[in-house]
């Protein structure tokens, strides 16, 4: 059964998380997060996602918001650094996240060519609302799904259960895009033809799910959609 929809994560994937660090650390009088604000940016990711899947093995939800700043406070910590205006700072710059350079060429050509194309993420609507229209890439997406609508992260097969219930694609119609690794592993578990944009080279995760193809970035999804 071909391709019909490709399904992209969100951030890391679509969108720079990065970017909310490093746009900080350029502004005037931030010599000290200037210095570190790689390890600043990994540490946030890294506990959002921590807490995430913490909170949806223990059923304790509650919107990627709250994660997020969950996450900045515990980083922020780490790196000794107490600055109530520099943490609004990061926090309202995570609301304009940049796509990726080559994600605005790769959604149009998808369009472009007949596929249904939507967001499937653990960021809470408003953030992704936020993101989308940040980065100008609605116009080129059927859809923005949030977990926010079965309360429970990624992983979980009630997120992935969300892409037949909102496009009508079945898994085996659906190309799952993610740079997560876990998650592209969890999407290949559920079903879906998976493709991993591994942009640091990383080891494939050992998990039950492997993905069915590993791209360096975005820009190979056209031609592999077209051949599924």
């Amino acid at each position: 059964m071909p391709v019909t929809t490709c399904v992209f994560d969100a951030y890391g994937t679509l969108f720079d998380v990065s970017a909310a660090a490093r746009r900080a650390a350029e502004q005037t009088g931030q010599d000290q997060l200037a210095a570190i604000w790689p390890k600043l940016a990994a540490d946030w990711r890294l506990k959002q996602l921590q807490y995430s899947w913490l909170r949806a093995v223990t059923g304790t939800y509650v919107p990627f918001w709250q994660v997020t700043k969950d996450a900045l406070d515990w980083a922020m910590e780490a790196a000794e650094i107490d600055d109530p205006v520099l943490r609004e700072t990061l926090l309202a710059l995570y609301w304009e996240l940049p796509a990726y350079k080559e994600a605005h060429t790769v959604l149009a050509l998808l369009k472009a060519t007949g596929f249904n194309t939507a967001i499937l993420s653990n960021g809470s609507p408003e953030m992704l609302d936020g993101a989308v229209d940040f980065s100008g890439t609605r116009e080129s997406l059927d859809a923005v799904i949030s977990v926010d609508d079965v309360k429970i992260f990624k992983p979980a097969k009630a997120v992935y259960d969300l892409v037949e219930k909102r496009l009508g694609a079945t898994p085996q119609q659906v190309l799952f895009v993610s740079a997560n690794g876990w998650d592209a592993a969890g999407a290949a578990a559920y079903g879906f033809q998976t493709a991993w944009i591994n942009r640091a080279s990383e080891p494939v995760d050992r998990l039950p799910g492997v993905p069915g193809h590993i791209l360096p970035d975005l820009s190979g999804i056209p031609d592999l959609a077209g051949t599924l």
